[in-house]
């Protein structure tokens, strides 16, 4: 955790917590996703806070460990590249530009099917209100947010060559936000799978534009910059090569400690039984030829010319 961003460490700690509470406060009868969930703004329980607080929940371990994870990893970059500040401004913003796009698209399905759906369901003898179909709309998890961190690593590192799921090869950044949106974009207008896609790509959108805000407003006093981020995978390719030398140097030095353990007594019984193989081997030689000997006999004496 020492290596990780102030920011990014904060928001994998505070994620983290806010799922554990979850899960205990559910034990005691307490839904924190219904509380803190944002919730579809003509609903009864929507609130504004819901905007910010959705983003820290998520709806199973699943869910928690693959944002996490993608925070973690392209969220280090990205904060040494812009710092903690810019960076947890932008991973806010995000984040709530994925609320406010899942928003506009639930109060479109609400206005072209939503009402059909009703009169349907109230046509079928089955009493449901407006309010009470509207409340089954919750979003949760910080999905937007991520999305809108890879987006902006796609941005600054176009060229960076990734192995990542779902592609089963390496590819570079840019060719993975393309391929994340089309994926986003198949699957929003599929079957209703119940993932916020276009909160996804909500995310991302409002990332694309604070970036190209920025890149035509620089800030001439940033102190930090693409060699930061860049220098996390040069640490990170030197700690992988040192591991893998650490075990070679490894390997090699329990090699050496196991012959070490043999004493010079089994060490010359070892030459002596060798030896009397290889006498026996010559003996048979001058009875009966060189052609007589078998594969494995032709191999000792071949392996102790050698050695010798």
């Amino acid at each position: 955790m020492n290596n990780i961003p102030t920011m990014t460490k904060n928001l994998l700690i505070v994620n983290f917590l806010a799922f554990a509470a979850t899960w205990i406060l559910e034990l005691r009868g307490i839904d924190l996703s219904q509380l803190l969930g944002l919730h579809f703004f003509l609903a009864s329980d929507f609130h504004f806070y819901q905007f910010f607080t959705y983003m820290f929940l998520h709806g199973g371990f699943t869910h928690i460990f693959f944002n996490m994870f993608a925070l973690w990893m392209f969220g280090s970059v990205i904060e040494r590249v812009w710092g903690p500040k810019k960076f947890i401004f932008y991973y806010i913003i995000c984040g709530i530009g994925a609320g406010l796009t899942q928003e506009i698209v639930q109060y479109a399905n609400f206005s072209i099917q939503g009402l059909s759906a009703y009169h349907y369901v109230n046509a079928g003898g089955i009493q449901m209100t407006t309010d009470a179909y509207i409340n089954l709309w919750t979003t949760i998890g910080a999905s937007g947010a991520v999305y809108g961190i890879l987006l902006a690593f796609g941005m600054i590192f176009p060229n960076e060559r990734l192995f990542i799921i779902p592609f089963p090869f390496p590819i570079k950044a840019k060719w993975l936000i393309v391929g994340y949106i089309a994926i986003e974009i198949i699957s929003a207008l599929g079957q209703n799978d119940g993932v916020a896609h276009m909160a996804h790509l909500g995310g991302m959108l409002f990332g694309f534009l604070l970036i190209r805000y920025w890149q035509k407003h620089p800030d001439s006093s940033q102190r930090f910059g693409r060699s930061r981020g860049q220098e996390f995978f040069e640490n990170m390719k030197r700690r992988y090569d040192q591991r893998q030398q650490d075990q070679r140097n490894n390997r090699m030095h329990a090699e050496e400690t196991q012959r070490r353990r043999e004493t010079d007594e089994e060490y010359n019984a070892r030459k002596r039984q060798n030896q009397e193989e290889v006498d026996a081997i010559l003996d048979k030689i001058r009875k009966s030829g060189y052609d007589s000997l078998t594969k494995e006999e032709k191999k000792k004496l071949f392996d102790q010319s050698r050695e010798s």
